[in-house]
């Protein structure tokens, strides 16, 4: 499930034009003609996006016949191209979703979006639950995401306020639209490599029990990166995008609004799952997941590379779009050359180094363009570490506490 998801996510990503936050920067974002537009380009890529994946699946089908795969990896599972088969449906059905949704984004009306995410994904487990009662297999969690791509499709047109879409081309919308994009584009092809290639890497290096461990790890790590990085989309970038275009004066202020409080927030998971990532494991999951502790301490530091990634933003909010590229491109570099080197000379421990410095790679680049255009200031960024700090003391007060209950458990 963990490979399928992922090349569903690289082909959304090698085809992505940035058409959500293209609506959000562009002055043109509330035109009728604009949006519909932009929801033509939407569903043709959906189409595209599914084409592609029954290629993929073809293809894998072809090397598992011919043993191009190495022996008991993840690729050679028979279950693999069917399940990506089936979840390909999604990028059908995600296709056609409203730009309601974006213009909801670019207004800041987030309770209305949050609404629909919620009843999507509560739809989704319902779906999982109702599978595995019949068969407990991985096809609960294909129709759960399939389930939960319906919802949000329908109901971000009969819920949301706004433009509605009709099938419109409009020529000026297009190349604007395709111009910003460009860069967009690119800078989501390495976005997946990076984002992706530590389990592509891991997938081929290591067994599937293995490469489970890690996604329970990454899993939980994820968890955290995601939500703060919603946050620095779904609201710091539009709130950025609009202080850009009315007040420009005021950016470098209102960034730092935004900044103290993802920085506190990333410092003090970082401190806490680097600490109690253990006992985190031990409380959820039994022995055979053993492992995926260690390696959710490990990758808990990167999260601490968070309040550079709103930087990042800014620079897409200043038209910057060929220095997000950049950034991913070494980011990408580093990982591909990093994470082998480590497990060639320490193993999975080594990969899982590696893996954490190619998120570090590109601070300095980012730290550099902030700087010279007065969007990084030292003073209020060493004192957002003092939530490290904290994270770390609340790290060792979870692990007693969990040793207690553990103890207590035990003798009772």
């Amino acid at each position: 499930m963990a490979i399928a998801m992922m090349v569903l996510v690289g082909l959304a990503l090698f085809s992505d034009v940035g058409l959500k936050p293209s609506i959000i920067q562009s002055k043109r974002g509330h035109e009728p003609s604009f949006l519909n537009m932009a929801w033509v380009v939407q569903i043709l890529r959906g189409v595209a996006l599914w084409c592609f994946a029954l290629l993929i699946c073809l293809l894998v089908l072809l090397a598992s016949h011919f043993e191009l795969f190495p022996k008991d990896s993840v690729y050679e599972h028979p279950s693999l191209p069917y399940v990506l088969a089936a979840l390909s449906l999604t990028t059908v059905i995600v296709g056609f979703e409203s730009t309601k949704l974006i213009e909801a984004s670019r207004n800041l009306l987030l309770g209305s979006v949050t609404r629909i995410e919620i009843a999507a994904q509560v739809v989704g487990l319902i779906a999982m639950i109702a599978w595995v009662l019949i068969d407990r297999s991985i096809w609960a969690l294909v129709a759960g995401s399939i389930a939960s791509a319906m919802v949000r499709t329908i109901l971000s047109h009969i819920w949301l306020s706004g433009t509605p879409n009709h099938w419109r081309f409009d020529r000026e919308a297009f190349y604007e639209i395709m111009n910003f994009g460009k860069w967009i584009f690119f800078s989501s092809v390495l976005y997946f490599l990076v984002s992706n290639g530590d389990r592509m890497t891991l997938g081929w290096y290591t067994d599937a029990g293995t490469l489970g461990a890690y996604a329970i790890a990454f899993l939980i790590f994820s968890s955290i990166d995601q939500v703060l990085a919603k946050i620095i989309v779904d609201i710091s970038f539009p709130a950025l995008s609009e202080v850009a275009r009315e007040r420009p004066a005021k950016l470098t202020e209102a960034y730092y609004r935004f900044h103290g409080f993802l920085a506190a927030a990333a410092y003090f998971c970082c401190g806490l799952m680097a600490v109690s990532g253990q006992a985190i494991i031990s409380v959820l999951y039994d022995r055979r997941y053993e492992q995926a502790g260690w390696m959710l301490q490990i990758l808990a530091l990167a999260l601490a590379i968070i309040p550079l990634r709103l930087a990042t933003q800014c620079f897409l909010v200043l038209g910057l779009a060929r220095v997000y590229f950049h950034l991913n491109t070494i980011r990408m570099l580093a990982l591909f050359v990093a994470l082998p080197l480590g497990f060639h000379l320490a193993g999975v421990h080594g990969a899982l180094w590696g893996i954490v410095f190619s998120y570090f790679s590109s601070a300095p680049l980012v730290i550099y363009y902030a700087s010279s255009h007065g969007l990084f200031n030292p003073r209020r960024e060493l004192l957002a570490l003092s939530g490290l700090l904290v994270g770390i003391v609340s790290g060792e007060a979870l692990n007693a506490v969990i040793a207690f209950i553990v103890r207590f458990v035990s003798i009772s």
